[in-house]
């Protein structure tokens, strides 16, 4: 069996990450990029793999087979993922990173309350919306009251598209969510970013297979120093 580590491999023998042990379980070509999993929950799992240290690697092991075979080609999959990195790592990440992780939080919401017909009361420009949030993005949007009230002003204006939303604000918000717990001042990040892989699976599961997402742990909110 490979042995998880950092990076890219070029066959088992020589290591494998968390995405090319999934493509090794499912029978596929060996990948980092396998088929068989959602690409943006892919990407994550390639993230949290990389940025976990080497003591505490082995433990994500026991995570990979719940990868498997899940993929869909519904936008929501991207926007759930979106919204659980972006309200995990908002409330311990930096300050110079907060606004941009708010205006990420929104993002996913308009974008879920968009594809679910919830009716924003502004016209179809494309705009973000003042849609209710999530008890989990008002919990975390509550930590940080000064980037809310700045992300809610800019996306008043902003503008936003299904394509430009999958293509390039869904994986910006996973790539600068997995960052800010990687360097936020809290004193077990590889704990908290094996709960967030662990949250997104569950949160894909639930759409794509209807799985309960109540065995899912509940991601801890370490207090920012």
């Amino acid at each position: 069996m490979p042995v998880l580590s950092r990076g890219r491999h070029r066959n088992p023998k020589r290591g494998a990450c968390f995405m090319e042990l999934a493509s090794y379980l499912a029978g596929e070509r060996w990948s980092d990029h396998p088929a068989c999993t959602h690409p943006l929950l892919a990407a994550l799992a390639r993230l949290v793999n990389d940025n976990t240290s080497d003591a505490n690697r082995a433990r994500l092991v026991g995570l990979v087979p719940s990868i498997i075979d899940l993929n869909a080609d519904d936008l929501r999959v991207d926007a759930r993922i979106a919204l659980r990195c972006a309200t995990t790592a908002l409330p311990v990440s930096a300050a110079e990173r907060q606004l941009a992780l708010a205006v990420s939080v929104l993002a996913a919401e308009e974008m879920l309350a968009r594809l679910d017909g919830v009716p924003s009361g502004q016209p179809a420009s494309g705009r973000f919306s003042t849609v209710p949030l999530s008890e989990e993005s008002q919990r975390a949007m509550a930590l940080v009251p000064h980037a809310a009230e700045q992300a809610r002003r800019f996306s008043r204006a902003a503008r936003i598209t299904e394509k430009g939303f999958r293509r390039y604000a869904a994986p910006n918000a996973v790539q600068l969510s997995v960052v800010g717990i990687v360097q936020a001042c809290i004193p077990d990040p590889d704990t908290l970013l094996r709960d967030l892989l662990t949250g997104a699976i569950a949160d894909c599961q639930a759409l794509i297979r209807g799985t309960d997402t109540q065995t899912a742990p509940e991601h801890a909110t370490p207090a920012r120093i």
